[in-house]
């Protein structure tokens, strides 16, 4: 018998085959959208963990690295509503939530839903969009309500943003608040693919009618199901005691034995980030095939989970240190008891 983070006592048997025949549906979802998108394995995978934790993605990249193709595709690989929205410096909040609408005969209002209303939501080049419009979706993303006039409607289930940001440093965009940039799970940084990979991109897209889409394989019942399945993966207290100390060592650097790394930092990784460090690393443990949860999964994820939640001071800056910077050397200093 295992124990669950929840506290619930699972059959360990009954666990590891729940996992291997749950786990085959995600092989079958990301196969599926690998017969579009070439080279970018890690980002899809990691879009599973979202979709598996219920947790909000923030994928960073230049333009035409397959962002927004990637999770075009995703979604069309499941039986779920989806939505893209293009975000504008001239996009209202209006333009994401929905309004009232008066209606003069009667005089009466009526709501008129937006694109938010959706079980994913693409939110493409959400760095674009003004302030006004990212407080919008706070509530959103958060709370999984929205708010119009005086009503608050639920969201469905599963609800995730899977948003696409080009870098801050392009003419155009604008500085996510941290309030928002913490509500996402995981922020994905996306590089070039390698040469044979862009050589398979040429031979399938270099046409007038690429294939861009996919039929769904995968029925949301049973993403809820495989949510319930990562739930009950077992992560031992020595693991849970480890992400803590990664997570605190971001904060409390000098105390973890990691003083050079103080004069970088101006904020650390808030409880939010331990928390989603555990769901991941259980659910990186579920793509894997094991009931269980270890440090390497962790590790394997820390960085997505992370690299979001650190501010950096103006001293890190000038240097060229990096979150990622930071965050390899706590995971090379913290051990694993």
């Amino acid at each position: 018998m295992t124990t669950a983070a929840d506290g619930m006592t699972v059959d360990a048997g009954q666990l590891v085959e729940e996992v291997e025949r749950h786990s085959t549906l995600v092989r079958a979802l990301i196969r599926s959208v690998e017969r579009v998108v070439v080279g970018q394995r890690d980002m899809v995978e990691k879009l599973v963990i979202g979709l598996l934790t219920n947790g909000h993605i923030l994928i960073e990249g230049v333009p035409g690295l397959a962002k927004t193709l990637t999770v075009s595709v995703l979604a069309q690989s499941l039986h779920a509503e989806f939505s893209r929205i293009q975000f504008t410096p001239d996009l209202l909040p209006a333009d994401l939530i929905g309004t009232q609408i008066y209606n003069p005969r009667e005089g009466t209002f009526s709501v008129r839903k937006g694109p938010i209303f959706a079980n994913i939501v693409l939110a493409d080049e959400i760095n674009r969009a003004p302030a006004k419009v990212q407080s919008a979706l706070l509530e959103a993303m958060q709370e999984r309500q929205v708010t119009i006039g005086d009503q608050s409607f639920r969201l469905g289930d599963p609800f995730l943003v899977l948003a696409t940001q080009n870098p801050i440093e392009q003419e155009g965009t604008y500085q996510l608040p941290e309030a928002q940039v913490d509500r996402f799970m995981l922020k994905l940084t996306i590089d070039y693919p390698q040469r044979d990979e862009e050589r398979e991109i040429v031979d399938r897209m270099a046409s007038t009618r690429p294939a861009t889409t996919v039929e769904p394989v995968v029925q949301l019942d049973e993403v809820a199901k495989a949510r319930a399945v990562v739930d009950a993966i077992y992560i031992d207290k020595k693991v849970r005691d480890y992400i803590v100390e990664v997570a605190r060592a971001t904060r409390e650097p000098a105390a973890m034995g990691l003083d050079h790394l103080g004069r970088f930092i101006e904020f650390g990784a808030s409880p939010r980030a331990s928390i989603n460090m555990a769901l991941a690393g259980k659910a990186r443990a579920f793509l894997n095939r094991r009931a269980y949860t270890t440090a390497g999964d962790v590790k394997e994820i820390g960085a997505d989970v992370l690299r979001h939640r650190i501010i950096l001071s103006y001293e890190a800056q000038a240097e060229g240190v990096t979150p990622d910077d930071i965050i390899r050397e706590v995971f090379d200093h913290v051990p694993v008891d």
